[in-house]
């Protein structure tokens, strides 16, 4: 087999393992809690609602325009984000390939970082719509990139468009999420050096670093400005920048726990780039590229803590760079390929295994919510806020995720006092209320009294399902007649 027919065979083997690991979840509108509420900000927008001033979180503009145009593809949505998913995760994953043979991978260990960049995906929360699996693309081309530079013979102009080309990428990717930030100043800075080296003189060097730095705000800039000239700067600061800051934090116990479980996962991946970084060219253009996908991992670290939570999905930006590193590691040392093949695609088959099929009763708790609201808002205290898409009903509350206003890691964290935006929906007597049986350790105090004194004075339930390792159960206003 020629290399062309081996290359197109591992593209090939790529796409289909994306969508093998995918399928099972087509159509699920319960993946995640996170991707739920961007379809559901998404939909709205359609219909007028303005983020940060009709229906508040505190993710950048940009993911939200995202899911707003999978809304306006045919059906509800939800198929339309997940085959985009889809897509993006393969993509990214052919990147990843060629970035591993930048650093000095042979065809197998550079298709195998591709793959395990998928299944990566899958194990860390990235089954479906996460913001990472679609900036990653972004930021995975920018990177290889800049990867390339160190050996390409590029005129200075050529580094000024490929610098553009870069920080552009990094600035969409920011405004999916604020963490890119940090690796996308190291591209930044990455073409500085380069530039440096091919272009003497001090005054060029300085312009082109301007330009590069606008490309990578302007997206920003264009968010900011936007929100400025509708008198609306303050919500869109306080929302993007500082909430984030005002908020009090999980239990050390739990952060923890979670660390440890992402640090589990990878490591297998990270003893392939260890493996990668001992055996790897002192000098030489693999070298100096294996140099720069280290500072790129070290980037996205610190992306990675400055968020804090430790939630497994935000690790899913490590994937890219530390997946190109163990590629070469995979080369140097094939059996470090086939157990962390081996390893990663069992704990997917466990993990399938005893995942629970939760598509299907949130579909009936919407249908349930449907039929007993009326003209009137439901409220989803804690459960799926895809419930409100599904039943196409109105909100009570521009807080409709619903840890805003359940948990004490938000309080303070939102502009408001929780408790009281509580209990002002409960004075509006919604005609459903759905809750969970799950129990916290995070409550807001305030908000679950609230809630439990109304639904024993004045709701009954009439539906229950099972949700992941507890139950979704519908409350109904005792003045209204159940309808199936």
């Amino acid at each position: 087999m020629t290399k062309p027919d081996r290359l197109r065979g591992g593209t090939a083997g790529i796409l289909l393992l994306a969508v093998l690991l995918r399928v099972w979840d087509f159509g699920n509108p319960v993946i995640h809690v996170d991707e739920q509420f961007y379809l559901l900000v998404g939909d709205r927008m359609l219909h007028g609602a303005v983020p940060y001033l009709d229906i508040w979180d505190r993710k950048p503009i940009g993911l939200f325009l995202l899911y707003a145009l999978f809304r306006l593809l045919p059906g509800d949505g939800i198929l339309a984000y997940q085959f985009a998913a889809c897509a993006s995760a393969a993509l990214t994953a052919l990147i990843v390939r060629e970035g591993a043979r930048s650093v000095g991978a042979r065809d197998l260990g550079a298709l195998a970082a591709g793959a395990a960049y998928l299944i990566g995906l899958s194990l860390l929360g990235g089954r479906g719509g996460q913001a990472p699996v679609f900036y990653n693309l972004l930021m995975a081309l920018a990177g290889w990139i800049t990867l390339r530079l160190p050996w390409r013979s590029m005129l200075g102009g050529a580094v000024v468009r490929s610098g553009v080309v870069v920080c552009l990428l990094a600035g969409v990717a920011i405004q999916f999420k604020y963490s890119p930030a940090f690796e996308g100043v190291l591209f930044g800075c990455a073409h500085v050096w380069v530039y440096a080296r091919r272009t003497p003189g001090a005054a060029r060097l300085t312009a082109a670093a301007l330009l590069w730095a606008l490309a990578g705000a302007l997206p920003t800039l264009a968010a900011i400005g936007w929100y400025w000239q509708r008198g609306a700067f303050d919500d869109f600061w306080f929302a993007n920048i500082t909430s984030i800051l005002l908020r009090p934090g999980y239990p050390l116990a739990d952060l923890a726990m979670r660390l440890l479980g992402i640090a589990a996962q990878l490591t297998p991946l990270v003893i392939a780039a260890v493996i990668a970084w001992r055996r790897r060219q002192r000098s030489g253009t693999a070298g100096d590229a294996m140099t720069l996908a280290l500072a790129w991992l070290m980037a996205a670290l610190i992306g990675f803590f400055a968020i804090g939570t430790f939630f497994d999905h935000y690790a899913l930006p490590l994937l890219v760079p530390l997946c190109i590193m163990a590629g070469a590691g995979f080369s140097a040392v094939p059996r470090t390929m086939v157990a962390a093949m081996v390893l990663g695609l069992m704990l997917v088959v466990i993990e399938r295994a005893v995942q629970p099929d939760d598509g299907p009763g949130a579909r009936r708790v919407a249908a349930t919510v449907r039929a007993n609201s009326g003209d009137e808002c439901p409220w989803v205290f804690i459960g799926d806020t895809i419930t409100y898409r599904l039943a196409d009903a109105c909100l009570p509350t521009p807080y409709a995720f619903p840890n805003l206003l359940a948990y004490s890691t938000e309080e303070g964290a939102t502009g408001i006092d929780e408790a009281a935006e509580v209990r002002r929906i409960l004075a509006q007597r919604p005609p459903v209320i759905v809750t969970s049986t799950r129990r916290l350790s995070i409550w807001n105090p305030g908000s679950l009294f609230a809630v439990k004194a109304a639904l024993a004075r004045d709701y009954r339930p009439v539906f229950s399902t099972p949700r992941s390792r507890w139950r979704t159960v519908v409350y109904l206003r005792r003045d209204r007649a159940f309808r199936n």
